[in-house]
């Protein structure tokens, strides 16, 4: 199976950087670096964590560790790794030159030897679910403990791995220590191989998050700018064909409420002129936030087409929609919203997010909706009910509240591995 898999790598690689060329004629980020990908980089001082968080989400969900790796472990580097251009631009803005950031190599062992040379660190930390079966033996070759920290296992991903069979009970053995989001998720990971003993529940890093004071105070002065009687709500990470969808429960939200707007978010930037495109296209009043267009009484939708700026427009608003769940994506991150006191609403595609959305919805701060008509049925319930709305926002924050500490189990975690009492 490891034969099979390294030819499929070098079969796809070429593809997947060549991929990486296509984006990169829409945005010139993508050209930028294309030699970490192969293992090429600056050397960093040795000795140090190396944390991989494979793009914008993790990135974010790595702060609270990144913090409490600084001050504990304060003479030691740290290199971050991700997957994806947006992620890395995140972890620029966020930790600036106080760490290391690079991108993740491909999985051929000519990319991970050279990748694990120039860094050198002495624990590799994994944020959620990144499973790379010649990284990870690249891993043990060289003695590198690795700990995968707030991890976490869908059905579907389970199905997949267990299509590598013997390869990926191989790469669990081979990990140090897995903190689980759930007891859910760590017996999946005993179920495709990984030692029981090195196993535990941990909880979720992103519940340790904590946004700026200051979020606060400028949603609220945003709000007066996009209209402060007026009913807005963000459809946040939005993917392709789910524009469509909100767009049309909107048009009949706002038969309900003519002055009701729209924050439409798509996820990535090489869309937001594709979306653009479909605006116009269906005679709809918007201005885009890049232009900084002023939003009119009759301003049907602001299309953010700027990166950075979700939370604040999730601060601003009535309502969070959090998409990448109206179609088999899995879904986003549902505790931002939460975070800043808003009733959150969600389709019925979140594998990837569940335990935060069953925890969510079961302190009712979450609602499913299964189509557009559930949608408009729930807006205009917020709409109507703001009372509701702020019992729902409460009950999110009571949940956020109750489930913070992964970081303090994580760092007990990687105290345990640093001091060699697993190996």
């Amino acid at each position: 199976m490891r034969l099979l898999y390294l030819c499929l790598g070098y079969l796809l690689t070429p593809i997947a950087f060549g991929v990486h060329l296509w984006r990169g004629l829409g945005d010139r980020r993508h050209w930028a670096h294309l030699g970490e990908r192969y293992g090429f980089g600056p050397r960093v001082p040795p000795g140090g964590f190396w944390l991989h968080a494979v793009s914008v989400g993790e990135v974010k969900a790595a702060q609270p560790l990144i913090d409490a790796l600084r001050h504990r472990y304060a003479a030691l580097p740290i290199t971050l790794t991700t997957s994806t251009v947006t992620g890395r631009a995140e972890a620029l803005r966020l930790y600036g030159a106080g760490v290391t950031v690079r991108y993740l190599p491909y999985d051929l062992p000519g990319p991970v030897n050279r990748f694990l040379a120039e860094i050198r660190p002495v624990v590799a930390l994994v944020l959620e679910t990144e499973l790379w079966p010649i990284l990870y033996r690249g891993c043990a070759r060289v003695g590198l403990p690795i700990v995968l920290i707030s991890a976490r296992l869908s059905e579907r991903s389970v199905r997949r791995y267990r299509g590598l069979g013997g390869l990926i009970r191989t790469t669990l053995q081979s990990i140090s220590a897995i903190g689980a989001q759930t007891p859910i998720d760590a017996e999946r990971f005993m179920a495709l191989g990984a030692h029981p003993e090195r196993t535990t529940v941990m909880g979720n890093l992103k519940f340790d998050v904590t946004l700026p004071d200051r979020l606060h105070e400028q949603g609220a002065q945003l709000r007066s700018v996009l209209g402060d009687g007026r009913f807005v709500w963000v459809a946040g990470s939005t993917h392709e064909g789910e524009e469509a969808l909100l767009l049309d429960a909107h048009r009949q939200l706002r038969q309900r409420y003519p002055d009701a707007l729209l924050v439409l978010a798509p996820r990535h930037p090489q869309r937001f002129g594709h979306v653009k495109a479909l605006l116009d296209q269906q005679a709809t009043r918007f201005v885009t936030r890049s232009t900084q267009g002023r939003v009119m009484a009759d301003t049907e939708v602001l299309l953010l087409d700027t990166l950075g700026e979700l939370n604040l427009f999730y601060a601003a608003a009535n309502v969070a929609f959090v998409a990448g769940s109206l179609k088999p994506i899995g879904g986003h991150n549902v505790l931002e919203p939460a975070m800043l006191g808003k009733p959150v609403l969600v389709g019925p595609e979140v594998a990837t997010v569940r335990a935060a959305v069953d925890l969510l919805r079961a302190a009712g701060a979450l609602e499913i909706i299964t189509d557009g008509a559930s949608l408009v049925e729930r807006l205009c319930f917020h709409a109507e009910s703001p009372a509701s709305s702020a019992e729902a926002a409460a009950q999110g924050l009571e949940v956020l509240s109750r489930n913070r500490g992964c970081t303090a189990r994580a760092m007990a975690m990687i105290d345990t591995v640093m001091s060699g009492r697993i190996t």
